[in-house]
């Protein structure tokens, strides 16, 4: 189907939602953990899986199992969106969504010790991924940015079929034209961070399993060393790691630095735009050579995060 008509299609189904949303008052108010001050309309997200869902049906039901996970998680995601459910139904969701996924993908045909690592990396990177949308325009750069060196990994050797990322991409374009402002007209909402953090994780598991190759996984090393290296400092200052807080780094830019929320977000998925430059480059290369660059390239990543960090912390007495 053409690319125009597909971007014209989740335009509407966009603003059709932001009508839904506005008539049964779903929004969201700004609290202690907010970089916002204005009340907006939450889950505009949703389009991500609106995106799956026209591939899905157009590819003739592709990777069912995926999207049928992808489904159970998206909407039990816009329900507590919605009305805030137990913690206990949405990692049971979760689990069950995630376990479809690795079926999706054959991760049980590799040796039974992957299933408990990859499950609790999983359930990890879909809560870590939901925890950093805080800022306008952040879970779509970074999404962008993965999604596009994932469509050149897949430009040189298929491991997906292509469409799931192009539609991913152009309900991203959509959802970034409403939310990449400095007053948003809409935010992801958890149904939208969610969805697309299983997206991201199937692609990239798919593509993991299909190289036997786990350099990968640093297309999502940005939010990564951000969350864990934030887990880090928070236990150290004895924090409850489940409650609310402001202490990533680009909240402390955001919220005590003042410095404008779209370049915050459009740094993040540059620096992840060329982190998955430099994963592609480093793949031409033996496994050994990879390791090295791999660790040097989290170094780095992590010895700049903690001194910018720390800048932020003095500047400011946090």
């Amino acid at each position: 189907m053409n690319y125009i008509i597909i971007l014209f299609v989740l335009f509407v189904i966009e603003l059709i939602y932001f009508t839904i949303a506005d008539k049964y008052n779903i929004i969201d108010k700004p609290n202690e953990r907010s970089s916002h001050t204005a009340i907006t309309l939450r889950g505009g997200g949703v389009i991500f899986y609106f995106g799956a869902l026209i591939f899905f049906i157009t590819s003739g039901f592709h990777y069912p199992y995926f999207f049928l996970g992808l489904t159970a998680i998206t909407v039990v995601s816009f329900l507590d969106d919605v009305f805030t459910l137990s913690n206990k139904i949405r990692l049971g969701v979760h689990l069950s969504a995630v376990i479809l996924l690795f079926y999706q993908i054959g991760l049980f045909e590799l040796p039974f010790w992957y299933v408990p690592i990859a499950l609790v990396v999983t359930i990890g990177i879909i809560n870590a991924y939901n925890f950093m949308d805080g800022i306008n325009g952040i879970t779509v750069s970074n999404s962008l940015a993965i999604l596009i060196v994932l469509a050149l990994i897949n430009n040189e050797f298929q491991f997906v079929d292509t469409e799931i990322i192009y539609y991913t991409i152009l309900a991203s374009l959509v959802f970034g034209f409403f939310n990449f402002r400095n007053k948003a007209k809409c935010f992801a909402g958890d149904v939208g961070s969610v969805c697309m953090a299983f997206i991201l994780v199937f692609l990239i598991a798919l593509l993991m399993v299909t190289t036997s190759n786990l350099i990968y996984i640093l297309l999502l090393a940005v939010y990564g060393v951000d969350t864990i290296l934030t887990i880090i400092r928070r236990l150290s200052k004895r924090e409850n790691i489940f409650e609310a807080h402001r202490s990533h780094l680009y909240q402390y830019y955001a919220n005590e630095n003042k410095t404008n929320r779209l370049v915050i977000s459009a740094i993040y998925g540059s620096i992840q735009f060329l982190i998955g430059l430099i994963v592609i480059y480093l793949t031409q290369f033996d496994r050994l050579t990879q390791c090295i660059g791999a660790v040097v390239l989290i170094l780095i990543i992590g010895f700049s995060y903690l001194g910018l960090k720390h800048r932020l912390i003095k500047k400011h007495n946090l």
